[in-house]
């Protein structure tokens, strides 16, 4: 079905590569496309929990396609409707399931873009970031956007403005990614994540995931408003009936929510 990125489904889990690593995963709009795709399977999958998204071969991902995005690609029309990265970023922020980064190797520009869109991403030691857009005069408009959700105004604009790299640890410091991780341990830390987190009540990480992005650029009392319903939405989920009885009779919880996905 895909062309450009390979898609998996173990247990809870459903994992999305970017494969095309002979050129380090540039992102056209094929490989947007497919990505959608995906993510809308991901999303109407009862039996996937967790979503990750990481690289083939040495990259996570070297950015955006500059030919294609130009119309100077060769390649034959796609078979699924390509799509831009306002859809992938929104995707992923509306996903309702939580979504890891997989950082494999270099994550640039638009590849850098998907790291940050990602709720959570743990990179390799030897991974590095940059948005290089500045150094072909261009810009990372629509990566900006994450960037500034993420970390301090004057670390993004140093990132933006100078083009350059820099390491694991620095991402992790600056709150680009959540975590570096030894490159051996790499797809165990990213295992072990997501196995915990599809442990979890869907229904109310979906619930939390959406107020979380619902408030994020909202002043105070608004959001304080907003949320104080989304948490009477949420006790009167089965779900919370459920965790808080679990609590209580000190025993793992079995989620409503669950069982009626299945």
């Amino acid at each position: 079905m895909y062309s450009e990125i390979l898609f998996e489904l173990v247990g809870p889990i459903a994992r999305i590569t970017l494969n095309r690593p002979e050129r380090r995963n540039p992102i056209g709009p094929t490989t947007l496309g497919e990505l959608a795709h995906a993510l809308g399977r991901s999303k109407s999958e009862a039996a996937a929990r967790v979503v990750v998204l990481t690289g083939a071969g040495k990259a996570f991902s070297a950015g955006g396609d500059l030919a294609s995005f130009a119309g100077r690609s060769n390649d034959a029309p796609p078979a699924i409707a390509p799509a831009s990265f306002v859809d992938i970023f929104l995707a992923l922020q509306r996903l309702g399931k939580p979504s890891i980064a997989m950082v494999n190797g270099h994550a640039l520009a638009g590849g850098l873009g998907l790291v940050v869109a990602c709720d959570l991403a743990i990179a390799s030691e030897e991974a590095q970031f940059a948005t290089p857009e500045i150094n072909v005069g261009l810009w990372p408009m629509m990566i900006s956007a994450l960037i500034v959700r993420n970390v301090g105004r004057k670390r993004a604009l140093e990132l933006m403005l100078t083009g350059d790299r820099i390491s694991a640890a620095e991402a992790a410091a600056s709150g680009l990614i959540t975590r570096a991780v030894p490159k051996a341990e790499l797809e165990t830390a990213v295992t072990t994540l997501a196995e915990k987190l599809a442990q979890k009540s869907p229904q109310i990480m979906a619930l939390g995931l959406r107020a979380f992005y619902q408030t994020q650029d909202l002043e105070l009392e608004p959001a304080l408003r907003h949320l104080e319903g989304e948490l009477a939405t949420i006790l009167a989920t089965d779900d919370a009936r459920e965790g808080l009885m679990a609590f209580l009779e000190k025993r793992p919880p079995h989620w409503p929510s669950v069982k009626k996905a299945t």
